[in-house]
């Protein structure tokens, strides 16, 4: 039996919590912002609409989050994401295959994907940048190819849209129409935060991401440990191929470039270190809501989309250099 180093992980309590208070406070702050700055903001119409975006955001997020506190990085979660979704079209309206083999067969396919670059990451030491990089353009051509460039629906496949845009809670509450995708973006929350904190792959996994040499040198086979957390991230991508598909009802082949942008964004703007070794799923949520509340918010005031785009980008560099700042300060 392996233990782990004494001296990992190396994480820092007390300046994690304080990023997911200033991660708070900034949602806090937007959330004002956008309400006073537009009427429609606080709509019914337009929370749900915030939420519905944040299921497909946060549940990429989610799967981010793990590769990156190993010290990691996938860049093929939007594309993979597409693929499984893809997939579930050719399952479910192309076969005629029932619906829980569909959901099945999506998970199975993006748990396949990660265990794929997984094993580049760690048992080719390509590095994860190049690896996911591959993984997403090869990817983005098999969803074209396997699709024949066009989209597939599931008007055929009943109860499918219930998975996204079905509401469990409003069946139960009337008055709290709260959509299935969110459910399922905060179940799955709870249960991979409870991996993280409670389990022995969540251990490895912040000691991969804090002194990966240490853990090696101690017996643990962390190329089997790293495998594994890339395919739960890709089975993850696989639930949140689920949620688009089924809130379009369209498996969209063009889909997904750009989602893993906005993924990494909310990582990291929910304090998860890009060096590994520190994170958490709470923060990750958090700065999930963040990105679709601001840009949900520059929607609603009419913001052009080019500038959208540019306002994301400039989200992005300023979450990683705060990330640096923050690893300056702790290694000081």
């Amino acid at each position: 039996m392996t233990t782990l180093p004494a001296a990992t992980p190396a994480r820092k309590p007390a300046s994690g919590a304080q990023q997911k208070l200033l991660a708070f406070a900034s949602l806090i702050a937007l959330l004002v912002f956008f309400s006073v700055a537009s009427p429609n903001f606080l709509q019914t119409s337009n929370i749900l609409a915030i939420l519905q975006a944040t299921s497909v955001n946060g549940v990429l997020a989610i799967a981010a989050t793990l590769v990156i506190i190993t010290g990691g990085i996938d860049l093929s979660v939007g594309t993979l994401m597409t693929f499984c979704a893809v997939m579930a079209g050719v399952i479910l309206t192309n076969a005629g295959m029932p619906l829980p083999l569909g959901i099945v067969g999506a998970i199975a396919v993006g748990a396949i994907c990660g265990t794929i670059s997984g094993t580049l990451v760690a048992k080719m030491k390509i590095p994860p940048f190049i690896a996911t990089l591959g993984m997403m353009l090869i990817l983005k051509g098999l969803s074209l190819v396997i699709s024949g460039t066009k989209p597939i629906y599931f008007n055929d496949t009943p109860g499918f849209s219930q998975i996204s845009t079905g509401s469990l809670i409003g069946k139960i509450v009337p008055t709290v129409p709260v959509p299935n995708g969110v459910l399922i973006l905060f179940v799955l929350a709870l249960v991979i935060g409870y991996v993280l904190n409670r389990t022995v792959l969540g251990r490895y996994c912040f000691a991969l991401g804090s002194n990966e040499e240490a853990v090696r040198l101690s017996g643990v086979n962390t190329d089997a440990w790293k495998i594994a957390i890339y395919a739960l991230a890709g089975s993850i991508c696989g639930i949140a191929g689920l949620i688009i598909a089924s809130r379009l009802n369209s498996a969209q082949p063009a889909l997904g470039l750009g989602y893993e942008l906005d993924a990494i964004a909310a990582v990291v703007i929910g304090g998860t270190s890009l060096a590994g070794g520190r994170g958490s799923i709470l923060g990750t949520m958090i700065g999930a809501l963040i990105m679709a509340v601001l840009l949900n918010g520059l929607r609603v005031m009419s913001v052009a989309q080019e500038w959208q785009t540019v306002v994301t980008g400039g989200i992005i560099i300023a979450a990683v250099y705060a990330d640096m700042l923050r690893r300056r300060r702790a290694a000081s």
